[in-house]
C-alpha cells in the first residue's frame, strides 16, 4: 500500500508499505507522517511530558515554595491519578499463557472458563451468550461474554474486545498477546475500576450511562476474511440486540484491538463516528497522549462494523503498526515481550475518561 505525505514541502520519497490483510481485511493509511518520522516526534513529544525531578529546583525552596515552583514546572496531567495497566498487563499475562483459543481447539474452552469463573468471582452482572456460527468448516459452537455495570441514567455505553485466536494459525502457537489478549486483560482491569465505583456509590451504581463490557467470540475468519466468514460475535449480538431493543439504549460503542503494543500508534479509522473520534481524541489530550493517537488514518473491518451499520456511534481504537513493517501480527511472535503495561495504561485512562465524558454529553 502506498503512502503518500499530504504536502509537497515534505522533501522526503514517498513511503511504501506492505498491504495488510486481517484475515483478508483491507488497510489503508493516508495519515500525515510517515511510520519512521511519526514514530521520531512521538518518541520526541513523551521526553517532554516527563516530571522533572525535585533536584531541578533551587536549593532552599521547601515546603509551599516548592510545591508552588514544582507546579510551574510540571503539566496538570501529570498529577492525575492513572489507571492501572500493570494489572492489566498480569490478566492480560495469564490469558496469553492459556495459548492458542482458536474456536474448536481446547484452548478455547479454557479461554471461555477463565472468564467466566474471573467475573463469576467477582459477584458481577455476567451474561454467557452462546450461539451457533455458520463457518466453512461447518456449525461451530462460540460465546460472547457480557459483563454489565448498571448507572443511574438511562443508556449504555459499551466497550468491546474479540478473545480468541486465529484459527488458521492454529499450527503455530499463535498466542495472540496483543491480538486478543492485552485488550481482554484492559477490558478486565477496566472492570475493576468500575467495580470498585459502582461499590463506593450510593445504590450501588455508577454515577452516569450503564457500562458494558463485552468480550467478543469469533472476530478473526475461519478460512478467509469476508462479510460472512468474520466477526461472527459482534454480527450476532448487534442484531440480537438490535431485536429486543438493547441496541437503540447504546449511547457509544467502543472497541479495543490490538492497543498493547510497546510501540503505541493507535490510527484513525475512518469507519468510525465521526463526533467519537474527537471525543477520545479529547480524552488523550487531557493526559498529554495526544501523540500515540490519530496520527494516521486507515479503513478497518472489525466488530464495531454491525454496530456501525445499524447506526450506533461507534469507535474501533485500533494499532495496525505492529512490529517492523507489522511483522509481528498474526505470528508466533505476537508475545508478552511486544506488549507494555505503560501502552495498557494509556488506554486505560483514555477509556475511562472517554466513559466520563460520554456522561457528560
Amino acid at each position: 500500500m502506498r503512502f503518500f505525505p499530504p504536502s509537497s514541502s515534505v522533501h522526503q520519497k514517498p513511503v511504501i508499505l506492505s498491504g495488510v490483510r486481517r484475515s483478508g481485511r483491507r488497510r489503508r493509511i493516508c495519515g500525515c507522517f510517515s511510520v519512521e518520522t511519526h514514530k521520531k516526534e512521538r518518541s520526541g513529544a513523551r521526553s517532554l511530558t516527563r516530571v522533572p525531578q525535585v533536584s531541578l529546583l533551587r536549593p532552599g525552596l521547601t515546603g509551599i515554595f516548592a510545591a508552588f515552583a514544582f507546579g510551574l514546572l510540571v503539566p496538570h496531567h501529570a498529577f492525575a491519578q492513572h489507571f492501572d495497566g500493570a494489572k492489566a498487563y498480569e490478566y492480560a499475562r495469564e490469558f496469553a499463557a492459556i495459548g492458542p483459543r482458536w474456536p474448536t481447539g481446547p484452548g478455547h474452552v479454557k479461554a471461555e472458563d477463565f472468564l467466566r469463573s474471573h467475573f463469576q468471582r467477582a459477584h458481577d452482572q455476567l451474561e454467557e451468550d452462546t450461539f451457533t456460527a455458520d463457518t466453512p468448516i461447518g456449525p461451530v459452537p462460540m460465546c460472547n461474554f457480557i459483563v454489565r455495570f448498571p448507572g443511574t441514567k438511562p443508556g449504555v455505553i459499551v466497550l468491546g474486545t474479540h478473545y480468541e485466536t486465529n484459527y488458521p494459525l492454529r499450527n503455530i502457537n499463535f498466542v495472540g498477546a496483543n491480538d486478543g489478549a492485552s485488550t481482554t486483560g484492559l477490558l478486565m482491569a477496566i472492570a475493576d475500576s468500575l467495580r470498585a465505583q459502582s461499590a463506593q456509590a450510593p445504590g450501588k451504581k455508577l454515577a452516569g450511562y450503564s457500562v458494558w463490557l463485552v468480550f467478543f467470540d469469533g472476530e478473526e475468519a475461519i478460512e478467509h476474511w469476508s462479510a460472512s466468514d468474520s466477526t461472527y460475535g459482534s454480527r450476532h449480538l448487534a442484531a440480537k440486540w438490535g431485536r429486543d431493543g438493547a441496541l437503540n439504549q447504546i449511547k457509544a460503542f467502543l472497541l479495543a484491538d490490538m492497543i498493547g503494543d510497546k510501540d503505541l500508534d493507535i490510527q484513525r479509522e475512518t469507519h468510525s463516528t465521526a463526533w467519537l473520534v474527537d471525543l477520545v481524541a479529547q480524552a488523550a489530550k487531557k493526559f498529554g497522549y495526544q501523540h500515540y493517537f490519530f496520527q494516521q488514518e486507515m479503513e478497518v473491518e472489525d466488530d464495531h462494523l454491525p454496530f456501525v451499520e445499524r447506526g450506533v456511534p461507534s469507535i474501533d481504537i485500533i494499532d495496525l503498526d505492529y512490529g517492523p513493517n507489522n511483522s509481528y501480527h498474526h505470528t508466533a511472535q505476537d508475545t508478552m515481550d511486544k506488549i507494555s503495561a505503560h501502552s495498557l495504561m494509556i488506554d486505560g485512562d483514555v477509556f475511562l475518561e472517554s466513559i466520563r465524558l460520554i456522561d457528560q454529553r
